[in-house]
C-alpha cells in the first residue's frame, strides 16, 4: 500500500522573503533561532531576512557546515535554548535546512541523534513535539524546505538519513531573488542534485501517480533551464524555474530515492568536504545505466518518458545527455578529479548497501553492482 500525502505551506514569489514576519506569527514562533552559515551572512542574506523580520528578536547560528553534522546541532541547540527560543527559521542551502532539522529534533528529544536515524527504526521515535520550523532556502538543489528528511553525520561518522512528517517545515518560503547571486559552480551543483531528485524519485517502483507527475514536470522545468541559470545567474526566468525544480523533485521524495544518493551519501560520510549535488551529477550517468534493465523501468517506458521531458528522443539519449550537460556546466570530469580512488570503494560500498535510498532502488544492487558504478563513474563516460 502507498502512502501519498502533499505536504506544506509554501510562499513561491519574487520577494516572498518579505512574507517572513507573518509565517512566524501564523505558526506561532516567537523568538526564532535562524540556523545559517558565514557565507549567507557575508553575502548580505542574512541581513534581508533580518530586515524582513522587523523587531521579532532572533538568534543567529552561523556556524552551519558544508555537510551539517551532530556537533554542528549540538552547538545550535545548546544557543537555541540559552536563547529561549520557541522555533526555527533555516536560511540557506540543505545544509542549513538539514541542520535546523537536526535542532528542530534535539532541542525537544532526548539521546543521541542517531537514536532518531531512519536506519536506525528512529523515524517513529520523533514525535510532533519537534520545534516549529520556517525555512527559505538560498539555492535550487535539495528541496529540503518541502521535504520530510534530514541528512546529517552523527558523531560515529556515518552521513544518516532522519524522516518524519514532522519534521517537514510549518512554511517553505521559495524566493528566487535570494538565488540571484549565487556563483555558476554552486548553480550547477545544487541544480544537478534538484535534477537527480526528479529522475530518481520518477524511476522508485512505488505507486505514486501524483509524485510522477511532479517529477517529470521538475525534471522538465530544471533541464530547461539549468544552463542559462548557470551561464547567467541574473536571469530571473531561469532562477524561478530552477527554484521549482527543486520543489518538484522534494516533493516527490516519498517514493524514495536510489543508489544515486546510497552512494552519494556514503561518500559524503567517508569524505564530507566533497558536495552532495556534485556527487549526484557524477553518479547518474551510472546509475541510469544500471536500471535501464529494471522490470519496473521497462514495464511502463521510464526512460523514454525520461528522455521527453529533457527534450529527446528516445531513451537512449539520456545517459548521453547527462553526460554532456555535466561537461557543459564544467562540473568534475568524474570521481578522479575529486581524489577518490578504488582503494575508497569497499567503504563507500558498505556504507551504501546500509544507506535508506538502496532498497528503493528499482533494481536491487550487489556490492559488486556497486563497485562497477563506482568504477564507471571514476572517469565518466556517456
Amino acid at each position: 500500500m502507498s502512502q501519498i500525502r502533499y505536504v506544506t505551506q509554501i510562499e513561491f514569489d519574487f520577494g516572498a522573503v518579505r512574507k517572513l514576519r507573518g509565517e512566524c506569527e501564523r505558526v506561532g514562533i516567537i523568538r526564532p533561532l535562524i540556523v545559517t552559515d558565514a557565507g549567507i551572512r557575508a553575502a548580505g542574506l542574512l541581513d534581508r531576512v533580518l530586515q524582513a523580520l522587523g523587531d521579532v528578536p532572533a538568534a543567529i547560528f552561523d556556524e552551519t557546515p558544508s555537510n551539517p553534522t551532530e556537533g554542528a546541532v549540538r552547538a545550535a541547540t545548546r544557543l537555541y535554548r540559552q536563547a529561549g527560543c520557541d522555533g526555527l527559521i533555516a536560511l540557506g542551502g540543505g545544509s542549513a535546512i538539514d541542520c535546523a532539522k537536526g535542532v528542530a529534533i534535539a532541542a525537544t528529544h532526548e539521546g543521541p541523534l542517531k537514536t532518531y536515524a531512519t536506519i536506525e527504526g528512529g523515524s517513529p521515535r520523533i514525535t510532533e513535539a519537534v520545534a516549529p520550523l520556517i525555512a527559505v532556502p538560498t539555492t535550487s538543489g535539495t528541496g529540503s524546505e518541502v521535504a520530510r528528511g534530514a541528512i546529517l553525520i552523527v558523531d560515529d561518522g556515518r552521513k544518516l538519513g532522519f524522516h518524519s512528517w514532522s519534521l517537514v517545515p510549518r512554511a517553505a518560503i521559495c524566493d528566487p531573488e535570494l538565488t540571484l547571486g549565487l556563483p555558476p559552480l554552486l548553480t550547477a551543483a545544487t541544480g544537478m542534485d534538484a535534477i537527480a531528485h526528479c529522475m530518481e524519485t520518477f524511476m522508485a517502483a512505488a505507486f505514486n501517480p501524483p509524485a510522477d507527475g511532479i517529477a517529470l514536470e521538475g525534471l522538465r522545468r530544471g533541464w530547461a533551464h539549468i544552463d542559462t541559470a548557470t551561464r547567467d545567474g541574473s536571469n530571473r526566468d531561469a532562477r524561478l524555474n530552477l527554484m521549482a525544480a527543486s520543489m518538484h523533485g522534494a516533493m516527490a521524495f516519498q517514493k524514495g530515492l536510489g543508489c544515486v544518493h546510497s552512494l552519494s551519501h556514503s561518500l559524503g560520510g567517508v569524505n564530507p568536504r566533497l558536495h552532495h549535488g556534485t556527487l549526484n551529477a557524477l553518479f547518474l550517468p551510472a546509475v541510469v545505466r544500471f536500471n535501464a534493465s529494471a522490470a519496473s523501468v521497462q514495464a511502463d517506458q521510464r526512460l523514454a518518458r525520461l528522455a521527453q521531458a529533457m527534450g529527446h528522443a528516445s531513451a537512449s539519449d539520456v545517459v548521453p545527455a547527462l553526460v554532456e550537460m555535466n561537461a557543459r556546466l564544467n562540473l568534475p570530469s568524474g570521481l578522479a578529479e575529486l581524489g577518490v580512488t578504488e582503494a575508497d570503494f569497499e567503504r563507500i560500498t558498505a556504507g551504501a548497501l546500509a544507506d535508506h535510498c538502496h532498497a528503493t532502488n528499482p533494481r536491487e544492487a550487489s556490492a559488486e553492482d556497486y563497485r562497477e558504478m563506482l568504477r564507471a563513474s571514476l572517469r565518466v563516460q556517456a
